[in-house]
């Protein structure tokens, strides 16, 4: 028959908001009857052994009854006023980090290789009685100490609020009614409610209910689920892989046996390769810089200068030359990024993520509650033989239960009339869990006969019941039916007392695509990243949705993929790689499409929900757990959304490649500086023997040019349509180029004042300071476009952080504090000449940027947080010529992108999905001819 993957496992989403553990069974049942005397387990999970245990106290092995006696508690729980009082008395269900002292933090700044260097450059002032470059250099060693202590706190605090965000909550029975609290909040004596996904929250015996399988792999190294039932003990950290039970917490905290609740989040300090990448480049500087200086204190001594005098500067210089706030300029970016991110409803567990993201080519995004709505409709059911389409409804009803808030679950129930479950009282529940497919309910009926009721998907239905040879060709095309109008499949049977099952009939359950889904989908792949559908649902489904979708009708049947242990043959990686989506998914097949993709070179990110989503979770480049995922998919992933949907996920791609082109735009910047710096100081003793600065001036430059760059993370910037790499030989080149055109300018300034004005050395060295200065500062407007300077408008704090600098320099070059004084003359000079060449040095960049990097494709193409043009052609269309003047001007709500003159995209269809998002982004503009209408518009022109 035609498989229907069909079952709860891809609602997850849909059940309990994510960290709740889940319901208790319709029917209140006393949940005490436990093994007695004996039936505690060892004292560590697994085989491994445990401390001797506490005669006196050993509440992990004594007879439940006696456990609840001496927590005084019960199966109802605790009041809401005992469990306040408990958790004073207890503390907190977590282990308390260890807190670092913030004075030694502080110092700890001022210990190091870079901190040492600036020391030495004090106290060789002092010795010298050069005061005022005592004090400078002293503000210097205070200002990087205090900035980079104060950007790390707030980074910490960033990420620590995000943790807050992602705070695992659990089911407690307070009060004789179910809440859901943060975990930490658990005391010694509630009563819990775990379920499949849930990570355990503290250590607990287990009450009544049917035997659980739970995964202890993360405390004990065994890499099997063991088997626990009433009156076990189940440990904190360990995850609930399968079934659901209620527990008694007999210990919270560091009273716990491990000592140590899972951690969701990992350290806000993990180095990305990105960082690790930007540091080598930093390591580089300092070798650069210590070679220059070495070759300068050399020549400079050798010609008979003062020792300490030109160890000072060359000790000055060398910390000029190194990117002393890099790390915290990193962290600052990183940790921004982070709360942009939340802003969007993404939370990032690890920092690295944001790189991740934005480096995503392949997205396999699951199908229900991304793509879909996640609100299931019920359908006319197929009713076998004799049976009534009522009769179905009603025995998939009682396999339902309404406390589980699971989608399918409730609309199976509001398909029922009236009171139709009165008199039916359900003995036994047996949830449903992604292995077996299906839930099981013992049911007493109004005459007081048993039976047994379930539902699931239709082929494991098929299978269990005694009757499907004889109704298979029905249920077949029922199902096939239902499938071809994008229906999905329940099947129901029915087992009489101990007779066999027969199956009752088929459910259809409509999940309608989300209204934004098709344009988000669009948009991604605009942004070059191709959305791949995975879904438990059958072929003919999946294919269904996905033409809705526009996302492509290549549907792989996961059956196809063979045994997902063995490496993939060539012709199924490239099945994989090329299919627009997977059907009838398993588990073990997200792990397995993800690893052939990341083989086959692609950056893959994947989303999940369930416990046993985790390894595929893992194992993508960036896993991200969807809107409702149990715990345990949250803490494998890197990405948590707080809201259904794709365009999220979309979202938070532009966002984090926001956060790499600032990244970006600053290590250009910081190379370009450096080479700067050191090559005309360097140049300027060896061919002149003359020092253009003193190493005040070099010690006021550092400060403002550090001070002033931090406000790169809060830049405006165009992500590109197009996944983030790191090119190095890109950002390299570009460096060089802009760090050797200044040396060049500056030493045409310097030609100026010696040799045709002559100023004295004094005023001459000022001159080059307010020059460095300047023409630095301009740097970072060069290096934060690929385009012309002024394609995209920077941010109010950048603009507000580096006009502020130049002043400063301007201010001190007037007045003569600190350095000799300039007339308004020279100043108004500088500032002309540094204009000047900045005009020059951004037309260069623009012809260094077609030589550097001369692929620049439409698709590539930077914008201003929207997409510009059209998505690429779908493989049957052939790609559309590009409109002329008379194309351009058809009317209908036009507009352009106005995203640059290179390449202005044209939009005359009020429908265009590209349009619409540039108009809720404000950048309405009117449009002209002569603009090329957008790919998107151009296959779906409307009528002059």
């Amino acid at each position: 028959m035609a498989e229907a993957g069909f079952g709860h496992g891809e609602c997850r989403d849909s059940q309990m908001p994510a960290g709740d553990c889940t319901a208790p069974a319709v029917g209140k049942k006393r949940m005490s009857t436990v093994k007695e005397a004996g039936a505690g387990v060892p004292g560590a999970p697994g085989s491994k052994p445990g401390p001797a245990p506490d005669a006196k106290d050993d509440l992990k092995s004594l007879p439940v009854p006696e456990v609840e006696k001496r927590l005084a508690s019960s199966p109802d729980g605790l009041k809401g006023a005992e469990a306040q009082q408990r958790l004073a008395k207890y503390g907190p269900n977590e282990i308390t980090e260890k807190k670092d002292n913030q004075l030694l933090k502080l110092l700890t700044y001022f210990w190091g290789p870079i901190p040492w260097m600036i020391e030495a450059a004090v106290i060789l002032s002092g010795v010298l009685r050069h005061w005022p470059d005592f004090f400078i250099i002293l503000l210097l060693l205070v200002a990087n100490a205090a900035v980079g202590f104060w950007e790390e706190h707030q980074a910490g605090k960033a990420i620590d609020a995000l943790k807050a965000q992602l705070a695992v909550k659990c089911r407690v029975r307070r009060d004789g009614a179910w809440v859901t609290p943060p975990s930490r909040e658990l005391v010694p004596g509630d009563v819990i409610r775990m379920r499949t996904g849930d990570i355990v929250p503290a250590d607990a015996r287990l009450l009544e209910g049917d035997p659980v399988q739970v995964d202890q792999s993360a405390l004990t190294g065994e890499s099997l689920p063991v088997t626990a039932g009433p009156g076990d003990a189940v440990y904190s950290g360990s995850v609930i892989k399968q079934g659901e039970i209620g527990a008694l917490v007999y210990a919270t905290g560091t009273g716990t046996y491990f000592g140590k609740t899972a951690e969701l989040v990992q350290d806000a300090r993990t180095v990305s390769h990105y960082q690790q990448a930007v540091l080598k480049i930093g390591k580089f500087l300092i070798i650069l810089a210590v070679a220059l200086v070495s070759v300068i204190t050399v020549v400079s001594i050798v010609r008979g200068n003062a020792v300490l005098d030109t160890l000072q500067f060359a000790l000055v210089l060398t910390v000029a030359g190194i990117p002393v706030a890099m790390p915290t300029v990193l962290s600052v970016t990183m940790a921004a990024g982070a709360r942009l991110l939340a802003k969007k409803q993404a939370i990032v567990s690890r920092l690295v993520a944001i790189e991740e993201l934005a480096g995503v080519d392949v997205l396999c995004s699951d199908k229900t509650g991304t793509l879909t709505q996640n609100k299931l409709t019920l359908g006319d059911p197929f009713a076998a033989g004799q049976v009534t389409a009522a009769q179905v409804i009603l025995a998939a009803a009682l396999a339902s239960r309404a406390d589980d808030d699971d989608t399918i679950d409730l609309a199976v129930l509001a398909g029922l009339d009236g009171q139709a479950l009165s008199g039916y009282q359900v003995t036994h529940f047996r949830p449903f869990d992604p292995v077996g497919k299906r839930t099981e309910a013992a049911v007493t009926g109004p005459d007081g006969g048993a039976f047994k009721v379930t539902k699931g998907a239709p082929q494991v239905i098929m299978k269990l019941a005694g009757n499907s040879a004889q109704v298979k060709d029905a249920v077949d095309e029922a199902v096939g039916g239902f499938a071809a109008r994008g229906f999905r499949s329940l099947g129901v049977a029915r087992a009489d007392g101990d007779g066999p099952w027969q199956l009752l009939g088929v459910l259809p359950l409509s999940d309608p695509p989300r209204t934004d889904a098709k344009s988000t989908i669009a948009t991604a792949r605009q942004l070059g990243v191709h959305v791949k559908m995975v879904t438990g649902d059958q072929v003919a489904i999946a294919r269904e949705t996905a033409r809705t979708l526009g996302m492509g009708t290549g549907i792989l049947d996961a059956a196809s993929l063979g045994d997902t242990r063995q490496k993939a043959s060539t012709a199924q990686a490239e099945a994989i790689e090329n299919a627009d989506g997977f059907a009838q998914v398993f588990p073990e097949h997200k792990y397995h499409i993800v690893d052939v993709l990341q083989q086959r070179g692609h950056i893959v990110g994947m989303t999940g929900d369930g416990v046993n989503d985790a390894p595929a979770l893992k194992k993508a480049d960036c896993g991200i757990a969807v809107s409702g995922a149990t715990d345990a998919a949250r803490a494998a992933a890197s990405i948590v959304l707080m809201k259904p949907g794709l365009s999220v996920i979309i979202d938070a791609v532009k966002e984090s490649r926001r956060i790499v082109q600032r990244m970006n735009s600053y290590a250009i910047y910081r190379i370009a500086e450096t080479l700067r710096v050191l090559l005309f100081v360097t140049l300027a003793i060896l061919v002149f023997n003359f020092f253009p600065v003193t190493a005040i001036m070099i010690v006021v430059l550092a400060l403002l040019n550090d001070g002033s760059i931090l406000s790169i993370a809060y830049d405006n910037v165009h992500y590109k349509n197009q996944p983030e790499t790191w090119n190095m030989r890109l950002v390299i080149g570009m460096a060089t180029v802009l760090g050797v055109i200044g040396p060049i300018a500056a030493f045409g300034l310097f030609l100026i004042g010696d040799e045709i004005f002559h100023l004295g050395h004094p005023q001459l060295q000022t001159l080059m300071y307010l020059m460095l200065s300047v023409a630095g500062s301009m740097t970072i407007y060069l290096t934060r476009t690929r385009g012309p300077f002024w394609s995209i408008r920077p941010a109010r704090i950048l603009v507000l952080a580096v006009t502020g600098a130049e002043l400063i320099a301007t201010a001190l070059a007037l007045s003569g504090i600190l350095v000799p004084r300039l007339s308004w003359n020279w100043v108004l000079l500088v500032w002309g000449y540094a204009i000047v060449w900045f005009l020059i040095t951004d037309r260069v960049k623009l012809a260094a940027y077609k030589i550097l990097d001369p692929v620049k494709n439409r698709g590539a193409a930077q914008t201003r947080g929207t997409a510009p043009a059209g998505p690429p052609a779908a493989a049957d269309e052939s790609p559309p010529s590009l409109p002329g003047k008379a194309d351009a001007t058809a009317t209908a709500a036009p507009f352009h992108t106005g995203a640059g003159s290179a390449d202005a995209v044209f939009h005359d269809s009020s429908d265009c999905p590209y349009g619409q998002e540039i108009k809720r982004d404000g950048n309405d503009e009117p449009g002209a001819g002569g603009r090329r209408r957008c790919d998107w518009c151009a296959r779906h022109p409307v009528s002059a």
